[in-house]
């Protein structure tokens, strides 16, 4: 058993008077991404405070993975329900393995895919001295070594585990851009790395290999790729209630307009994200159908849109292959009912 105290929290396991509080009070620094300005950044993270900073992926909001304190403001800082783990990120494979078990699997596809978008669900070791508020209770943890030079120094710096959803309000488009998350969480955070833009454009891919190597959500690095690696199909989960891994719920991603996909046909009322040689588009993700140019741009276009104060967004059809079908799980999830 363990137990933890921590405000407590509303129906969904969110913190309202603690995000009220951290509203108030906090002051949202910028660093740079030089030694300097990692450095402050690291300090601030070890002293418990929130830090943004770019990966491949988004960019992330950190905080000590072993505070349970800075975890929970982390939580209502976002909005996020309690019950919805985290990632936690490390700077290389010896360092995830103080924290949890690899089996033969997950260490195979870590040599063949880290550093980089592949995020693993393992059984969490009994001394890594992780926050449960990270696991939301559970006795896995979701761990990756990003690939993006910023992220590793300062991860090097700070010299601990951190744990890092994406930047923005629980539910709400990620940000690919610093001045995303400025926007966004500006007052919230104590501090935002620019570290420029991310270069994926889209969350991890999420496995666990226990049982069976099973995709949990689908990122940056395609399936069939880890398919390939692994010589045989991943088993697919379905969307949780009560999330095992980050990135299972079935609405998030949501810009404010209400989304509509797969649109051949445009209403007059109706704002066009398009991808591929279609007319009338207010923003396309890739004028020319190029699936990873698509990705990269899905997020940016998203804020866009909201800054356009698009009511109702049509999305062009987005093939469903490779890095497509994170693209097309992420829409799905925007366009679920809120």
């Amino acid at each position: 058993m363990w137990a933890f105290i921590v405000p407590k929290g509303d129906r969904d396991g969110r913190f309202p008077q603690l995000k009220r509080d951290v509203m108030d009070s906090v002051t949202t620094r910028t660093f740079a991404s030089d030694a300097q300005g990692l450095g402050d950044a690291a300090a601030v993270l070890a002293q418990g405070g929130l830090v943004a900073f770019p990966t491949e992926t988004v960019y992330g909001l950190g905080v000590d993975a072993r505070n349970s304190d800075a975890v929970a403001r982390l939580y209502a800082a976002k909005g996020r329900p309690a019950f919805n783990p985290l990632i936690v990120h490390v700077p290389s494979f010896e360092a995830a393995a103080r924290y949890v078990v690899f089996d033969k699997v997950a260490e195979d596809l870590a040599q063949a895919f880290w550093p980089g978008a592949l995020t693993f669900v393992l059984p969490l070791r009994a001394d890594a001295g992780i926050s449960p508020l990270v696991t939301a209770g559970l006795d896995t943890l979701a761990v990756r070594v990003p690939d993006h030079p910023v992220a590793r120094q300062l991860l090097e710096a700070f010299d601990g585990p951190i744990a890092a959803p994406s930047a923005n309000p629980s539910g709400q488009v990620s940000p690919t851009k610093a001045a995303h998350v400025a926007d966004q969480m500006d007052g919230r955070i104590d501090g935002i790395v620019d570290g420029g833009d991310c270069a994926v454009g889209l969350e991890s891919t999420i496995v666990a290999t226990q049982p069976v190597p099973t995709l949990l959500r689908a990122g940056g690095v395609p399936s069939e790729a880890i398919e390939a690696a692994l010589g045989r199909p991943l088993a697919q989960a379905g969307d949780a209630a009560a999330p095992t891994s980050p990135g299972q719920l079935a609405s998030h991603y949501a810009p404010q307009g209400s989304v509509r996909l797969n649109a051949v046909e445009i209403a007059s009322d109706e704002t066009l994200l398009g991808f591929g040689a279609v007319d009338g588009a207010a923003l396309n993700l890739s004028p020319a159908g190029d699936l990873i140019e698509a990705a990269a741009r899905l997020f940016d276009a998203l804020h866009q849109l909201n800054a356009m104060g698009a009511q109702k967004i049509a999305v062009s059809p987005i093939p469903d292959h490779g890095i497509g079908a994170a693209i097309n799980d992420r829409l799905r999830r925007a366009a679920a009912p809120r």
